[in-house]
């Protein structure tokens, strides 16, 4: 079985997408439906920006949204067995398996993002990678500083020994101190606009459900693994209650794989700008075939 994976926010870099656009017809039609879609000149940035411009959250998400769908649908009948996608890269997936079409599910990217950065610029919160600990020590760390009133979660985990915390400024700060104290073989502040899945997003996710519920779902063409539980969907209503609670909850990336895995995944490609995935592929399970789309 063959599964097809997609990236999230951090997998962007300046050109993407610009080989595409200028090989394959279906490709340029469809960056140039993106223009049209959400009312600005978002190839350019991709193509000419640079890595400052494609950094902003209200870019960043519709530029690798854009990118993964359009290599994935420019490739030509590809035959997916399940899909799956980090964070962002659930709307890749809910494209490419036609839960949602091209259109919907960049206006929604879109929606999205920008609620998203509202959130980010009216609090002060980040995000860290914790290496090299155990999830249950970094939730437990985690719940004990929350216990005190500020907010600090695991929000994705990844692969075996690396999980990203989010929520307050001063939470994160403290978690990082306390996770290297446990044993965390380093803790790397990133460079994100804020605190992502984590209850600090909920005046996003708010604006998000609405969104969603005006929103037509389709049932997929193939099992689509959420992150909210890294279970295998299709029923369009459970889809769409998923997707609304990913933006507070965390992206059980981990065990998604080994889930797909477990259900008969044998090879996964990854589809979109970059080889995170691929990264995190190996260190999940070496043993299952990761290429990239293309290669």
């Amino acid at each position: 079985m063959k599964a097809y994976v997609f990236p999230g926010q951090g997998s962007q870099f300046p050109g993407m997408g610009k080989e595409l656009y200028q090989n394959s017809p279906v490709a340029k039609q469809l960056f140039d439906k993106a223009d049209e879609i959400l009312g600005f000149g978002i190839t350019k940035l991709m193509f000419e920006g640079t890595a400052e411009d494609l950094k902003q959250t209200k870019v960043t998400q519709p530029a690798v949204f854009i990118h993964s769908v359009v290599s994935f649908l420019a490739a030509g009948n590809l035959s997916a067995d399940a899909v799956a996608g980090h964070s962002l890269g659930e709307f890749s997936a809910l494209a490419a398996s036609g839960a949602l079409t091209f259109e919907d599910a960049l206006k929604l990217v879109s929606q999205r993002a920008v609620a998203m950065q509202k959130c980010c610029e009216t609090q002060k919160s980040g995000m860290a990678a914790v290496l090299g600990l155990e999830d249950e020590i970094v939730e437990k760390i985690c719940a004990e500083i929350s216990e005190t009133g500020k907010i600090v979660v695991a929000a994705n985990f990844n692969c075996p020994g690396q999980i990203v915390i989010s929520g307050d400024e001063a939470a994160v700060q403290q978690a990082s101190k306390r996770l290297e104290e446990a044993g965390a073989k380093r803790v790397v502040p990133l460079q994100l606009s804020g605190a992502f899945h984590s209850p600090l997003m909920q005046p996003a996710q708010a604006e998000l459900e609405k969104a969603i519920s005006q929103t037509n779902f389709s049932t997929p063409t193939c099992p689509v693994y959420q992150n909210v539980d890294a279970q295998a969907h299709t029923n369009p209503d459970e889809i769409k209650a998923n997707l609304i609670a990913q933006l507070t909850s965390p992206v059980r990336w981990t065990k998604t794989i080994q889930n797909m895995i477990v259900a008969g995944c044998s090879e996964f490609v990854e589809c979109g700008p970059g080889n995170v995935l691929q990264g995190l592929q190996r260190k999940i399970d070496r043993s299952v075939k990761c290429t990239h789309l293309g290669e």
